[in-house]
């Protein structure tokens, strides 16, 4: 595995410039270029933060809430370490972001695994938060004791019907991303989504499967694969599939971090992209402009969603008493090189 000195001696700066930029920390200014050459140099090694750059979330235990300040807890959707999958990080920062400028401050943030542990979520409840941001679907049990502590909850993209959701149609970026590989000229198009049992369940899958026959094109199950959320799995996946003969002209992946894991698995066995297959992702992760080549996507406003649920928290907090809402963002068809 990479390390970040390895990353910041190819791009040719410090470690703690890269350290600066992968966390997202504004407090010294530094060029798009310099910003450029560590992201394209995290992307060619493959480089992953470890857990320990979740320190970057300031985590406050113990903060009595004062006059208007309160403390908020957040529970990700992560698949290995914490504080990996750049999608994830998008939306905690969004959301830290907006509730510190309000004022307040984040108490925890931990995994639905780590909820698991029954010790770890009664510590973490021990002084409740005044509200909590899911970004997952939690088991019945944690859910029901999340509520009983805390009153105000916000999902981002959960099947929680309880509480408000900030969300986008995973049917239609499914719709947009065929549709755009079928305008540039993709005919035999593929899918990579998530566990193979829930593939289709997903409503990116449907999505997909929908727009090849309102378009007219072949269905071929062989051109369905799973990720299994993992870019190792996946990268196995997609060179079976390769060395199988099973290779569309185009697959449309079900996230960025999946993508950019196709990639690097067509450049291990030198299969052009877009000439061979193309390759669409889906979210827009800061990472995907600087993979080889530059990812298309289908844009989502991650950011902004983390924003929106703070937004929504703080509204309730104060007295929203309007039914349940979900509200879903824009997404955005983004053409790179790699379509």
């Amino acid at each position: 595995m990479s390390t970040i000195r390895e990353v910041a001696a190819l791009a040719g700066v410090s470690p703690a410039t890269v350290s600066r930029v992968i966390n997202h920390d504004t407090t010294y200014k530094m060029t798009d270029e310099t910003k450029e050459k560590i992201w394209r140099a995290v992307a060619e090694l493959n480089y992953k933060s470890p857990s320990s750059s979740g320190q970057q979330f300031k985590t406050v235990r113990n903060i009595a809430r004062t006059g208007n300040s309160y403390r908020f807890g957040c529970v990700l959707n992560v698949q290995g370490g914490k504080y990996t999958d750049p999608y994830f990080l998008s939306v905690l920062s969004g959301f830290e972001e907006a509730m510190l400028e309000a004022g307040h401050e984040i108490a925890f943030v931990h995994t639905n695994e780590e909820f698991s542990n029954k010790t770890i979520m009664y510590n973490a409840f021990e002084e409740p938060p005044t509200g909590l941001i899911i970004m997952n679907t939690l088991t019945d049990d944690i859910f029901e004791y999340a509520r009983k502590k805390t009153p105000h909850i916000v999902g981002v993209d959960t099947k929680h019907t309880s509480i408000d959701n900030i969300a986008y149609d995973h049917f239609t970026a499914a719709y947009l991303a065929v549709k755009h590989l079928h305008e540039q000229g993709y005919k035999r198009i593929g899918f990579v989504g998530g566990f193979e049992e829930d593939i289709p369940s997903c409503r990116r899958f449907k999505g997909y499967f929908a727009t090849l026959n309102e378009l007219g094109l072949e269905y071929n199950p062989k051109w369905v694969l799973p990720s299994n959320w993992s870019e190792e799995f996946c990268m196995e996946k997609i060179k079976e599939a390769y060395k199988k003969g099973n290779l569309p002209d185009a697959y449309f992946v079900a996230s960025d971090l999946m993508a950019i894991a196709v990639l690097r698995a067509f450049y291990d066995l030198g299969v052009s992209v877009p000439g061979e297959c193309a390759v669409m992702g889906l979210s827009n992760i800061e990472i995907s402009k600087y993979s080889n080549p530059p990812l298309s996507t289908i844009a989502i406003p991650i950011r902004e969603m983390g924003r929106v649920a703070a937004r929504t928290l703080l509204n309730r907090i104060e007295g929203d008493n309007t039914p349940k809402k979900v509200i879903t963002l824009e997404l955005e068809v983004l053409k790179r090189n790699s379509t």
